[in-house]
C-alpha cells in the first residue's frame, strides 16, 4: 500500500498507542480520521495532528455506520480502540463491568470489520489492523475479563483473515506488550512499565506507529498474520 493520500481510520486515536499511530501515518501522507469518546481529547488531537477527529463509541453499531458514511471507502482500518476495564478478579466485577469489556475490546472490532472488511472484499483491496494485548498469550490474576477480550480479537482475527484473503484483502493481530501509554492509569492499578528507568524502555506510540506504517506497506501480493512486539526489559516467565 501506498501510504500517501490513502484513507485509514485509527480507532481510539486520541490516546496512547492510538495517538502515536495516526501521528505516523500522517508524516506519511495518509489522510486519517481518528474515533474517540472524548470531544475534548478530539478536538486536541485534530488540531495537533491534522487528523479528521470523530466522537464515536465502537461498541455502537449505529456509530460505526455513522462514521463509515463520514470516512467513505478505507484503505486500512486499524482497530486500536480498547479499555483494560476494572482490573480485578472476576469474583469482584459486576457484570456490567464486564460486558463493558468485551464489548470495548473485542464486539467494537467485530463490529467494525464487519462493515469494513465486506467493503474491502467488494473492491478486492485493503488491509486490517486488530490490536491485541501480550495478555492474550499468557494469564495474570486480575486480567482474566480483559485477556478473554483480547484472546477472542487474536481467534477472530484469524478467522476473519481466512475469509477475506481470497478477496486480496489483508488481516494483522498486531499484539504488543508494555507501552509508554495511560492503560495503568486508566484501569486503576499500578505497575513496572510506570518506573522511569523502565517506562523509557517501553514501547513508545510512535513506535508501534512505525511497526503499523510497515505492516500496511508490505508489498500487496504478502500478509502479516500476527505480530508480536514486547520490550527487552519486560520479563515473561516461562515464555
Amino acid at each position: 500500500m501506498n501510504l500517501k493520500d490513502s484513507n485509514i481510520l485509527v480507532t481510539g486515536g486520541t490516546d496512547g498507542y492510538g495517538r502515536g499511530i495516526a501521528s505516523v501515518l500522517v508524516r506519511a501522507g495518509a489522510r486519517v480520521t481518528v474515533t474517540g469518546r472524548s470531544e475534548a481529547k478530539l478536538e486536541a488531537v485534530a488540531k495537533e495532528l491534522g487528523v479528521r477527529a470523530i466522537r464515536a463509541d465502537v461498541s455502537s453499531g449505529a456509530d460505526w455506520d455513522r462514521v463509515l458514511a463520514e470516512c467513505g471507502e478505507l484503505d486500512a482500518l486499524v482497530n486500536n480502540a480498547g479499555s483494560g476495564g476494572r482490573i480485578a478478579p472476576v469474583a469482584e466485577q459486576t457484570d456490567a463491568e464486564i460486558e463493558d469489556t468485551i464489548a470495548t475490546n473485542l464486539v467494537g472490532a467485530m463490529l467494525g470489520c464487519r462493515r469494513v472488511g465486506a467493503a474491502m472484499a467488494k473492491r478486492g483491496r485493503g488491509t486490517i489492523v486488530n490490536v491485541s494485548s501480550v495478555c492474550a498469550l499468557y494469564a495474570w490474576p486480575g486480567w482474566s475479563v480483559y485477556t478473554a477480550a483480547k484472546a477472542g480479537l487474536a481467534k477472530f482475527s484469524h478467522g476473519l483473515y481466512t475469509e477475506l484473503r481470497p478477496h486480496g484483502v489483508r488481516v494483522t493481530c498486531l499484539t504488543p506488550s508494555w507501552g509508554r501509554t495511560g492503560f495503568n492509569k486508566a484501569a486503576g492499578i499500578s505497575g513496572a512499565s510506570e518506573d522511569p528507568s523502565l517506562a523509557e524502555k517501553c514501547t513508545a506510540p510512535e513506535e508501534l506507529g512505525a511497526l503499523v506504517k510497515t505492516i500496511l506497506e508490505t508489498p500487496d501480493h504478502l500478509a502479516i498474520p500476527d505480530v508480536v512486539l514486547q520490550p527487552m526489559v519486560q520479563d515473561i516467565s516461562p515464555m
